[in-house]
């Protein structure tokens, strides 16, 4: 599943190309994860010239000078090609926009999990769950004090309240696992256990680990291109359980639960 430092990616590499661009034809092949109506979809990004490129959470937020919004939730699959139009389009691919400079983009889906919004307006209220999201994770208004006041909503395990995107934006399964080792922190503990001096490793890790991670991404997708699949080999504990610790050399815990894998130290993070 795309998470922030991909989706932060995504747009760094947006940035860099879509900008002034004008959209000539638009084509829809799978309107379900199309949340408006095939036309209005068309009719409202045919002629269209692309604005700045911006993220929230887990939405990609495609601008355009119009006014309008293309705001894209990838969900598990959902993933995006910029490539000449002769180049092979990629099974369950959802829609194309053939642009003015000679390239398209295209979004495919292999699970069709993903949704995307035509936002009239900056209306986003009319977006599903986009308005009850608490802070990006990078956000400047996030500061520490911030994020302590918000930690005391929420009562549950440490990894779920970090995962919970009412209390902050943009995390998901695998970097929560990176956050919590980098805090040092169990990811079972629950959040009322923790002190003070916890929640101030928490809140650098989840600075620190995003924007590292958003930073590694965003180079190696400006040297490669588009990926499949998330980078992920730069992790130092999500998907590496029976593997040593990078920090004490134990063993790295893996346990499946509710079909959500967790990997941890349990000396390092006790």
């Amino acid at each position: 599943m795309p998470e922030l430092p991909d989706l932060e990616g995504y747009r760094s590499y947006f940035s860099r190309r879509l900008p002034g661009v004008g959209i000539e034809v638009v084509a829809v092949g799978i309107p379900l994860v199309v949340r408006a109506p095939k036309d209005e979809f068309i009719a409202a990004l045919a002629g269209s010239v692309f604005g700045q490129v911006g993220r929230r959470g887990k939405f990609l937020l495609f601008s355009l000078e119009s006014g309008d919004c293309i705001a894209v939730h990838p969900m598990l699959s959902g993933r995006f090609q910029y490539c000449r139009p002769e180049e092979k389009r990629r099974a369950k691919t959802c829609w194309v926009l053939a642009l003015a400079n000679g390239y398209e983009l295209r979004y495919f889906d292999d699970r069709l999990m993903g949704k995307v919004y035509l936002v009239k307006g900056g209306a986003f209220e009319a977006v599903p769950r986009f308005g009850e999201m608490g802070p990006d994770a990078l956000a400047e208004e996030l500061t520490e004090e911030v994020f302590r006041e918000r930690l005391k909503r929420f009562r549950g395990q440490i990894k779920s309240v970090v995962l919970n995107e009412t209390c902050v934006a943009g995390i998901g399964n695998a970097y929560a696992d990176e956050i919590l080792f980098a805090a040092g922190l169990h990811p079972y503990r629950k959040r009322t256990e923790l002190t003070a001096e916890d929640e101030g490793r928490l809140y650098r890790a989840i600075r620190s680990v995003l924007s590292d991670a958003a930073a590694i991404v965003s180079e190696r997708m400006e040297a490669e291109g588009l990926p499949v699949d998330e980078y992920r080999d730069h992790l130092k504990v999500h998907r590496r359980g029976g593997q040593p610790c990078p920090n004490c050399g134990s063993s790295i815990t893996e346990i499946t639960a509710g079909q959500r894998i967790t990997n941890f130290c349990r000396r390092c993070q006790r």
